[in-house]
């Protein structure tokens, strides 16, 4: 196959990228992939036209002073947390992401823990004597349907009303609340509901918000207050919107209280985290996204590279 004559656009790959798109890329452009802080990043930096970056690569202006000759900025991802939307406007960056890319593996992760959390599943690893086989069955059953839990979904954006279709098809009663008015007219059968009643009514509360500075320990001693004392708390959405010293104390404090958090402030978590050690705490290392189809259509956004590039 005859190679793809480049156009000499210069693009920095700041994160690792999946391998097709990244060849893609580089049968169209000159390509050099190196990491934050390494002198092959900063040498690049200073002459690029484009940057693309996923999670940990912090785009300010700071980075944006030292790449003048920079056009596009590519977040292989969902959220725009990492990317300093208004200092790029201002140096005429354009910015382009992903944002639908990873929400059918965030939501099969959530409704994966929302299943596990109802219907836990012993497995038996050799033969059993009838005592033990009654036994176990006996420790297996649940005391409800998934017809008879609330879920609350804080956030029914694109991910949210997701998730909220999903639970709707397995029975659940669904509720939500969101700081604007959801235009959907059946709300993906959700209900809407104020915050004290989603913290109040919710068997099981996920986290779908935005990375805005607002959400920051939205979730606190307050909010906590007037959750059920058996929760399952699951956030996917950002570390920072839940106050760790506040949800330690609430699951030391209320046994039957679980928490699933997939993300974290800062990321990796920190030895001395207060939810570090806890039985009903559940950490995992950010990978809601980690599958290889979320993996690849993220990476994809270098077409829209190639597309800014070109116009």
């Amino acid at each position: 196959m005859a190679r793809t004559t480049t156009t000499n656009f210069l693009v920095l790959i700041a994160e690792q990228i999946e391998p097709e798109p990244l060849a893609w890329l580089s049968e169209r452009c000159d390509v050099v992939r190196a990491d934050q802080g390494s002198p092959t990043f900063q040498e690049t930096l200073a002459k690029c036209e484009a940057l693309v970056v996923r999670t940990y690569t912090q785009v300010d202006e700071s980075l944006l002073a030292q790449a003048p000759a920079l056009r596009v900025v590519a977040r292989a991802g969902v959220g725009l947390d990492n990317v300093d939307l208004e200092a790029c406007a201002k140096r005429g960056v354009r910015v382009v992401h992903t944002p639908d890319a990873n929400t059918q593996s965030v939501v099969e992760y959530v409704m994966c823990v929302v299943l596990d959390y109802a219907r836990p599943r012993p497995a038996a690893s050799a033969g059993l004597s009838l005592e033990a086989w009654k036994a176990d069955r006996e420790r297996a059953q649940v005391s409800h349907d998934l017809a008879d839990l609330t879920l609350g979904i804080w956030g029914l954006g694109r991910i949210g009303s997701r998730v909220a279709r999903a639970a709707t098809a397995l029975g659940l009663r669904v509720i939500y609340h969101d700081l604007r008015e959801v235009e959907e007219p059946d709300r993906w059968g959700a209900s809407p509901v104020s915050r004290e009643e989603l913290l109040e009514a919710s068997d099981i509360l996920t986290i779908h918000v935005d990375g805005r500075a607002e959400n920051r320990g939205m979730l606190a001693a307050g909010e906590l207050a007037h959750a059920k004392p058996g929760v399952l708390i699951v956030n996917t959405s950002r570390g920072f919107v839940i106050d760790p010293a506040s949800l330690a104390a609430f699951l030391r404090s209320h046994g039957t209280a679980r928490a699933v958090l997939d993300v974290h402030d800062p990321e990796p978590i920190p030895e001395d985290s207060p939810l570090v050690g806890l039985v009903n705490a559940v950490l995992t290392p950010h990978i809601a996204a980690g599958t290889r189809s979320a993996k690849l259509a993220m990476s994809w956004v270098v077409k829209d590279v190639v597309e800014a590039l070109k116009a």
